[in-house]
């Protein structure tokens, strides 16, 4: 039971933005668990919940790997901003060059944008390589990528 209740939790905080324990036994009372508040806030602590920053200032539950700064798409436009030299294509491949020392960095903040056609990146000093599906989204991810950059 308490595997089960663990798996809808984070089911239940992907989907929604919840903001108190409170709120979570709620969504989890509507789908048909009975927990307490106590139980609640045992499996935060057994899961490794944390609190994240919403862009409206407030905060969130999520698990430790989907932590991202709240300032992560300002981030992202200044790399690329700052650091692209070229973006090429080919197939389902985007390939950035950027400036030495820099497509780690960018990779990274492209890996935790979560564009979902964006299936995997490979960095090296000065190349990002983001591997693209389905084909069909490549043109979208190059427009995506020429509008942040401006």
């Amino acid at each position: 039971m308490k595997a089960r209740r663990q798996m809808k939790i984070q089911e239940i905080i992907t989907q929604e933005a919840i903001h108190t324990q409170e709120e979570l036994a709620d969504h989890l009372r509507q789908a048909g668990y009975d927990v307490t508040q106590a139980t609640v806030s045992r499996d935060i602590k057994e899961m490794g919940l944390i609190k994240i920053p919403t862009p409206d200032d407030d905060y969130r539950y999520a698990s430790p790997g989907a932590a991202q700064p709240a300032n992560s798409s300002e981030r992202l436009k200044r790399r690329m901003r700052e650091t692209v030299v070229t973006v090429n294509d080919s197939e389902n491949l985007i390939v950035i060059r950027t400036i030495s020392g820099n497509a780690q960095a960018l990779a990274d903040l492209i890996d935790k944008a979560n564009w979902k056609e964006i299936i995997g990146t490979v960095a090296g000093d000065d190349t990002v390589l983001l591997i693209i599906k389905p084909l069909s989204a490549v043109a979208g991810v190059r427009k995506r990528i020429a509008d942040i950059m401006g």
